[in-house]
């Protein structure tokens, strides 16, 4: 039977072709792994700058007024990086990266492969499965 329609090379299409939009696809993904992480660490500090209330307080409960009003006006609301907040360096990565390489994928497929997704996978996936096997169906 095979890969579905949406998943089969385009007649003409080589083997270099599939292989190219497939290390693309590869370097997207890692792009987006990365975008994950760049959105934890944007959670991340802006929780921990929300915490720092409750230890500034805390601080100033135990009678350390001085060191409290240091981590209130030097760090609490601070930029991470110079006139940044996170917000802003992942609305720039966003805008001016990541836009970028999504659209490229899109439109290498769009030029080569009528935009079609996955091909280098479904390729494998044909190659590796144990044909006539359950659990090894072509699809569902």
């Amino acid at each position: 039977m095979g890969a579905d329609e949406q998943h089969r090379r385009p007649d003409g299409v080589s083997e270099a072709t599939v292989e190219a939009l497939g290390k693309l696809s590869e370097a997207l993904e890692t792009v987006e792994r990365a975008r994950g992480r760049l959105y934890d660490m944007h959670q991340l500090i802006g929780h921990a700058d929300l915490m720092l209330d409750d230890a500034v307080q805390l601080f100033r409960d135990a009678g350390h007024a001085k060191l409290a009003e240091r981590i209130e006006t030097e760090l609490v609301g601070r930029n991470v990086l110079a006139g940044r907040w996170t917000f802003q360096i992942v609305e720039d990565f966003d805008d001016n990266y990541y836009g970028l390489f999504k659209q490229l994928d899109r439109d290498a497929r769009d030029e080569l492969v009528q935009g079609r997704r996955h091909l280098y996978e479904a390729d494998m996936k044909e190659r590796r499965r144990t044909h006539g096997r359950p659990g090894h169906e072509a699809r569902p």
